[in-house]
This record gives structure tokens, sequence and C-alpha cells, in this order.
């Protein structure tokens, strides 16, 4: 890197990390925003939430696969602009109508799609755009401020949106989100980067379909990169079906409240913040298997205290919020330590030009498992209860850690061959 792309860079990733932080916090406002909204606004069941859950991750599946291709010929930071516009559009949009008195849930379907699909592009673009303005050695302390500044958001998001939610209602709280949303596109705006504003002639003559295939071969052919997208698609699929019950778990089984749920979200994601501040101590003593696994345990027994929470209802409020955020706190902790360490990995052995596709290629079996987990969770809090369907999430969790076994045999014998 000459000396003048490190004055940029080193200039860019402050600038980029306080964008990043407005999206996160942007996001959290909506999926605290969206589903009480549903419930609370449009008396949605768990078939209905299961369904708006969907809709917000359905994308993966529909433009999964080409976003990686188009986000490698695109400029990333023109990309990650507008996805944060297209979404403050979509937010604006939708308390439009509630002002209005036409807001219906499938107004609310429809508008969740858009904002899916344009945090795609956003996702793919960020996740790619990081080894363009920090140097290798710098990627796992970025990552983990990078991660410490979304675990700020997914804290003080809820909570914040929980305030607001008891002196207004839930549609102004989604123009608060449209705001955050602008504010992120001002920042990146701002950032002076090095990226090349078009890939070479040669390769932006590939056909789609080619580039696609591409970042799947190298995900399929990588054996460290294969093994984490199998255990990140296996955590977030069972990840999904307690979560989309947690609002009907706060908000009906417990009647806790929209602002108590806000809390103790928020209250109890400070343990991926906790976590985010103490993954790179924990790197230098253990290797990346060791801590990954780790992460993937705690997130698992963690996440047992939500339903059990559900089977005590007997319970004072207080005790049932109490052991929820000790819940959140200990889940976010474990899956911020899992998450940064295998992106700062992948973002390692991937090729610069595949890093798009790559990262696409993974969200789309990641994410795109979402939607059927969400539908899943819906139909079984239908059937069963929402209890006893979150107990099924929670079994499926501790399948997580079993790709990761090994982890740190197959990196050494990697760096070993060089």
């Amino acid at each position: 890197m000459t000396n003048a792309a490190a004055e940029t860079t080193s200039g860019a990733f402050p600038r980029f990390w306080a964008a990043q932080s407005l999206s996160q916090l942007g996001q959290r406002f909506g999926l605290l925003a969206l589903p009480v909204a549903a419930i609370d606004i449009l008396h949605a069941g768990s078939t209905e939430v299961g369904y708006l859950t969907a809709a917000l991750t359905v994308c993966y599946l529909l433009v999964g696969l080409p976003a990686g291709a188009w986000v490698d010929r695109w400029p990333k930071k023109t990309t990650m602009m507008s996805s944060a516009l297209v979404r403050a559009l979509a937010l604006a949009f939708l308390a439009g109508l509630w002002a209005g008195g036409h807001l219906t849930l499938t107004w609310m379907y429809g508008a969740a799609v858009v904002i899916g699909i344009a945090s795609v592009f956003f996702d793919v673009a960020y996740q790619s755009y990081l080894p363009f303005i920090v140097s290798d050695a710098a990627i796992e302390p970025a990552n983990a401020r990078l991660e410490a500044s979304a675990q700020i958001s997914a804290a003080g998001g809820p909570a914040l949106a929980g305030l607001l939610l008891k002196v207004v209602s839930a549609p102004l709280v989604l123009a608060f989100d449209a705001l955050a949303y602008v504010l992120s596109a001002g920042f990146l705006a701002t950032i002076k980067d090095t990226e090349p504003r078009r890939r070479p002639r040669q390769r932006a003559g590939h056909s789609l379909a080619a580039e696609i295939r591409a970042g799947i071969a190298f995900v399929l052919g990588n054996p460290v990169v294969r093994r984490l997208c199998l255990a990140v698609g296996v955590s977030n699929f069972f990840a999904t079906i307690v979560m989309t019950l947690t609002p009907l778990l706060i908000l009906t089984e417990l009647s806790l409240g929209a602002t108590a749920m806000g809390v103790i979200l928020g209250v109890g994601t400070l343990g991926g913040l906790a976590g985010s501040l103490v993954v790179a101590r924990l790197r230098q003593r253990r290797r990346a298997g060791t801590v990954m696994a780790a992460g993937l345990l705690l997130a698992a027994a963690s996440t047992a205290a939500f339903p059990i929470a559900g089977s005590l209802r007997e319970w004072s409020p207080l005790w049932s919020a109490a052991l929820l955020t000790l819940g959140q706190f200990g889940m976010t902790w474990g899956a911020v330590t899992f998450n940064i360490t295998q992106v700062s990995v992948r973002q390692r052995v991937c090729p610069k030009e595949l890093l798009a596709r790559m990262t696409a290629s993974i969200r789309f079996v990641v994410w795109g498992s979402m939607p059927p987990a969400a539908i899943l969770a819906g139909w079984l809090g239908a059937q069963v209860g929402v209890v006893p369907a979150m107990w099924l999430g929670v079994a499926g969790t501790c399948l997580t850690v079993l790709p990761i076994l090994g982890m740190d045999r197959l990196l050494q014998g990697r760096t070993s061959h060089g």
C-alpha cells in the first residue's frame, strides 16, 4: 500500500465505522418496531409474525447469489449508500400509510421484502469493503470495533425504541429508523477510498452465472469456509425459530409489554459488547477454532433461558425479565465471539476479488434458511405452543458446534502448507 493509500484508508475507517453503526441502529429499531406494529396495531398472531420475519429474510433466496456478483462489479461505497436510502424510503412509506390510516399487513410484508433486499446489498458490500480500507493484520481488530458498535446499537436500539414506544406509536419509531439510514448514507458519502470504481474489463465481460458459480465453487471447495458456512447456517436456522417467537413470548405469554421487551433485548445485548471487547484477548491465548466453539456453546446454553422463562409463568414479572435478560446477555456474548472470529478467518482466506461473491454465497445459505425457519416457527407456535416450539429451537442450536470440531487442525494444516 502506498503512503497516500495508507492515509486514505486510515481516515476512511472511522467514517465507515460511524456509517455502519448508524445502519445497525436502524436495523435494531426496525426489528423491534415492525413486529410490535404488527402485533399491537394490526393484531397479528404467531403465523403473521412468522410471515413478517420471513418477508425480511426471503430476499437472501431471491437475490442473495447474484448480489455477490453485482457487488464485486459495483463500487461498494455507492452500493451501501443506495441500500441505506432505499431502506429509509420503505420505512418512511410505512409511517405514511399509518398516518393516513391505510397500514395493513400486506403493505408491511411488501415493505419488509424491499428492506430485506436492500439489506442484502448493504451487508454483502459492507463485509467485502473492509479489506479494502484496512490491512490484513488489522482485519480482526477492525471487525471487533465494528461488532462492538453493532452491539452498542443492538443494546441501545431496542432500549431506545422501547422508550419511544412508551410515548409514541410503533410507526413513528419506524420514522426514526428511516432517519438513521439517511445519516448512515451521509457518512458513507464523505469517505474517500482507493477502491477501483470498475472491475477490470475482462472480468466485467464474464457472465453473471459464471461469476456466481465461481463464488459457490470457492465456498464449497475451501474446507475452512465450507465448515463455517455449515455452522452459521445451522445456527441461524434454529436461532430464527427462537427469535421469531420471542416477541410473542414476551408480549403474549408473559404480558411484559413492548417497553419491557425493548429493555430486555437491549440490556441483554450488552453481552455482545462484552464479547467484542474480549475476543481479541482470547485470540491471543487460544486458537480460532477453540474460540469459535466456545462462543457457539455459550450461545446455545444461554438460549435455553427463553423457554425456561416461558415455562415459569407463575414467577413475578421481574424474575422473568431478569432471566430473559441473562439469557440474551449470554447468547449475544457467545454469538459475537463466534462471529468476529469466523468473519475474520473468512476475510483472510478469501482472495479480494472473490470477497463479495464468497460473502453472498454464504449468506444465501445462512440467511436463506431464515424464511422457512420463521414460517416453521409460526406454524409450531400455533400447533404446539410458543414455549415447546422454542425448546425445539434450543435443541437445534446445540448442533451448531459440530462443523467447528477439528477446525484448529484444519487451519494449522493450511498455514503449514502455505
